[in-house]
């Protein structure tokens, strides 16, 4: 066996998503950093696992990348010719995937370090809440690869950053720092360098810390709230604040401002 062929022996029997479960908390890890966390069919395949069945207990989940990066984007080295409606199913895998991020029901938060590119923007944009560290750099590089983005940021990135700035990205291949991507959205915390999970650690308590009905909600709700018209979304916040203020964590939340305490959610 050459030296390649046990390079990619021991790279195969890593798990290409660490998972780690800590109290309240799930780490998931990209863990590809000889492709700098390029994210392939076995990537898309592991969050879908995670995301579909949640273990019980956990309340908050938080999302980073093994050797300095976050992901680089989809692998293309592992790409083949395809038909289109291959294209397209593998596209609407990776939309269905994104889709269990977002909407799986726990907050994720977004530990992010150097490559957010590709694909790996497309996840970042995902999640709710966002970290990043100094050396951070966000591009949209299809367009120099000969190909139309098909991981969702369209949708996903245009809203955070505007149909125009995507646009410009995606011609020009521009890159974005971290102080640039909290500018225009991308980014919701600076951390200093080395201090991305640490920070995403920080969020992620005080986040598990919330009523677990209410953060549900938040994440179910204002996302679609944002699809609607205005008065559909008015009405269903109001659906939304029924649900959230006549259960027992709603007791408990004014029980503890009345007696100037922390609340202790269920």
């Amino acid at each position: 066996m050459d030296k390649n062929d046990e390079e990619r022996r021991v790279t195969e029997s890593q798990p290409v998503l660490e998972t780690r479960i800590e109290g309240e908390i799930a780490y998931l890890t990209f863990n590809r950093p000889e492709k700098r966390n390029a994210v392939n069919d076995a990537v898309v395949d592991a969050l879908r696992a995670f995301f579909s069945d949640i273990p019980t207990g956990v309340r908050v989940a938080i999302l980073s990348g093994n050797g300095g990066h976050f992901s680089a984007g989809l692998d293309l080295s592992e790409q083949v010719r395809r038909e289109p409606l291959e294209v397209m199913r593998h596209s609407r895998n990776w939309h269905a995937v994104a889709q269990l991020v977002q909407l799986g029901g726990i907050p994720v938060v977004a530990a992010m370090t150097g490559a957010v590119m590709g694909g790996g923007l497309e996840i970042a944009a995902a999640c709710h809440v966002r970290v990043a560290e100094p050396d951070v750099r966000f591009r949209m590089p299809e367009g120099q690869r000969g190909i139309f983005v098909g991981g969702g940021a369209s949708v996903r990135v245009a809203r955070i950053i505007g149909a125009d700035r995507l646009t410009e990205m995606m011609l020009t291949g521009r890159a974005y720092s971290a102080e640039e991507g909290e500018r225009i959205g991308l980014v919701h915390y600076l951390a200093e360098s080395g201090g991305a999970l640490q920070k995403a650690e920080e969020l992620a308590r005080q986040i598990a810390s919330n009523s677990r009905a209410v953060n549900y909600l938040v994440i179910q709700s204002i996302a679609r709230i944002a699809n609607m018209s205005a008065e559909d979304g008015l009405y269903t916040e109001s659906l939304a604040a029924a649900l959230s203020q006549t259960g027992a964590d709603a007791e408990e939340g004014l029980r503890a401002f009345l007696e100037k305490r922390q609340p202790k959610f269920g």
